[in-house]
């Protein structure tokens, strides 16, 4: 007996059963690609963590949308384009202590960035004037020192790393310190529960701050010092965590202390760089060297606590 089968309605179907052929398949579509990972293809120029806080800040549109997730996905002919605003502050015209062919010295002003924060920055910093040698906080005022070509640069900021630089502050704390004139030995290191603050730490790097009283006064009821502070090691907060550690933080000081000042003083950090002492190429003669002392004069803020008390300049 024979049996015949229907006849087979798909024959293309039957030879790729059969193993003759194979079943031709759509071209794939192509996937869609993440927005910060398709950006740092497209700009190089800027790390991928920088370019993460540009889409967080709105200043990428996917097709004429502002897209802020990062991790949003597109097509990779996607138009993409970054919007980076101007600079909305003016660069102002800062106070020059001294001046040659190889340094700058500013009288930094408070409030003043020393450096941008990530790759963009819309306010000016000290890097606007010169090259970075040292950073004194945002909240601190006093002498900075810039260099005007990398070799300065590199010789200035060796000295900072070898410690063979001398740093004066004054400060105005909350209260007043037991002794009139110590050495404040305490390692610090970074507060893991709070990452972008440090603490005295038994496990830190080893710092040293000398302070000495200079005035003392009692307003609204309560107690301020002015100190003079005389760091021999250069931790990050270094004297700001130093005096919190000693019961006296720095008036003003939102981070390690009260941040609330008296209505009638104006509200800031209460930190001032007073004097730097630092060797520099001698200007008259480039294979020489010569050693010099820049000073700035404290701030009228400093003075509504201490009329009449402060020591002359």
């Amino acid at each position: 007996m024979i049996i015949t089968g229907k006849k087979f309605s798909k024959p293309d179907l039957s030879r790729v059963i059969n193993g003759d052929t194979t079943l031709a398949t759509p071209d794939e579509a192509p996937e869609k690609v993440r927005l910060d990972h398709l950006l740092v293809e497209r700009h190089p120029e800027y790390n991928r963590s920088s370019l993460q806080t540009f889409i967080k800040s709105g200043f990428v549109l996917v097709d004429g949308q502002v897209i802020k997730k990062p991790n949003a996905k597109f097509l990779p002919e996607a138009s993409i384009s970054l919007q980076l605003p101007e600079q909305t502050t003016p660069k102002p015209n800062l106070p020059i202590i001294y001046e040659d062919q190889n340094v700058l010295v500013l009288d930094k002003p408070q409030g003043l960035l020393s450096m941008a924060k990530g790759e963009y920055c819309a306010e000016p910093t000290l890097e606007d004037y010169g090259l970075l040698v040292h950073r004194l906080d945002r909240d601190t005022s006093g002498v900075v020192i810039l260099a005007k070509n990398p070799e300065t640069q590199k010789m200035l900021r060796k000295q900072f790393q070898d410690r063979k630089t001398h740093k004066t502050y004054n400060a105005i704390v909350v209260g007043h310190p037991k002794l009139p004139e110590a050495m404040i030995d305490l390692p610090i290191a970074r507060n893991l529960k709070r990452p972008t603050t440090f603490q005295v730490s038994q496990n830190g790097k080893p710092s040293q701050t000398h302070y000495k009283i200079i005035r003392q006064t009692k307003h609204h009821n309560a107690d301020y010092s002015l100190l003079e502070l005389k760091p021999t090691t250069g931790r990050t907060h270094q004297l700001r965590v130093h005096l919190k550690y000693l019961g006296t933080p720095i008036l003003g000081d939102s981070v390690y202390g009260e941040s609330s000042t008296p209505k009638d003083l104006t509200p800031r950090l209460y930190l001032h760089a007073r004097e730097l002492e630092i060797t520099i190429p001698d200007p008259e003669n480039p294979t020489q060297k010569i050693r010099k002392t820049f000073t700035s004069p404290l701030p009228p803020d400093f003075s509504r606590l201490f009329i009449n008390q402060l020591p002359n300049d």
